[in-house]
């Protein structure tokens, strides 16, 4: 297996990389970690006239809070982000979610812009994003503008990042203290591509629940928030019997592709069977 030809570019700065983007006129593709765009150069279902290799851009990977909010540069490697003490004590949720992804050498190179730019549904970042209404900076010739998670996947591998836009940071509201929180998820061996994941965070003031997310990944065309069942467990508390319900809703929320894979009735069922597990688990973490 051998990629087509392409033009390579190492870019230093970000305005370098950004007018690289503008010169070929959405015809090149950004090289992260390579974790995924290298086996699709490789199996040939993609030939871009460039390539655009943003590693040696050092000020794209950082790992910073400020005023409430952890910012990531898009070059922060899944590893970093894995043993970041900031990461482990304001986004436990994404620190467990990342543990999640692939094996170690993938999590070596792989990065969480990367992450989010090939929006895989079925990746642990995508999923994490939306649960916690996190948002991405894009950068272009035209200057830099913030798309939310809501906004930013499109469909399959699509995004609404123009073609000569750069993705150069991720920020995500830190989770209050004392929440509780889970990442499931369901895969035929360790490592591959999930049929299934959840995302949970709860907060609770003794059995009420004052904050819900629940975010799915795998099952659809996007990330989704499964807002009806959050709404749920923030109305009726985290008891057993609302755990339940908000399980079952989660699963007729939810409208998944069959594939090789899984059946789509399926991965319905996977879904209430990995949100009720992840509640358990948050409301179990939650002070």
């Amino acid at each position: 297996m051998k990629p087509p030809r392409f033009d390579y570019h190492a870019p230093a700065t970000i305005d370098e990389a950004v007018a690289l983007l503008g010169r070929y006129g959405g015809d090149a593709k950004v090289l992260a970690g390579g974790q995924s765009l290298v086996p699709l150069l490789n199996f040939r279902l993609t030939r871009p006239a460039a390539l655009i290799d943003v590693n040696r851009i050092a000020p794209l990977a950082y790992v910073r809070e400020d005023n409430g909010t952890v910012a990531f540069g898009a070059m922060t490697r899944q590893r970093t982000i894995e043993f970041s003490p900031v990461v482990a004590r304001r986004l436990p949720l994404l620190a467990e979610a990342t543990r999640w992804v692939g094996h170690l050498p993938i999590r070596s190179r792989g990065t969480i812009g990367g992450s989010l730019a090939h929006a895989d549904p079925s990746a642990e970042y995508p999923a994490v994003l939306t649960a916690l209404d996190g948002e991405v900076v894009a950068q272009s010739s035209r200057g830099r503008r913030t798309l939310r998670a809501d906004t930013l996947f499109e469909t399959y591998l699509t995004t609404r990042l123009a073609a000569d836009e750069l993705l150069v940071e991720v920020r995500l509201p830190a989770m209050p203290a004392g929440s509780g929180y889970a990442f499931e998820e369901f895969a035929r061996r360790h490592g591959d591509f999930a049929i299934i994941g959840v995302a949970a965070m709860v907060v609770r003031d003794g059995a009420r629940c004052v904050t819900a997310r629940l975010a799915t990944a795998g099952a659809g065309p996007v990330p989704l928030r499964l807002r009806e069942a959050e709404a749920m467990l923030e109305r009726d508390g985290l008891g057993e019997p609302a755990i339940e319900a908000a399980a079952a809703r989660a699963a007729e929320l939810v409208t998944p592709d069959g594939d090789v894979h899984a059946t789509a009735e399926y991965r319905r069922h996977l879904t209430g069977v990995l949100t009720a597990r992840a509640l358990r688990r948050a409301v179990e973490r939650a002070r």
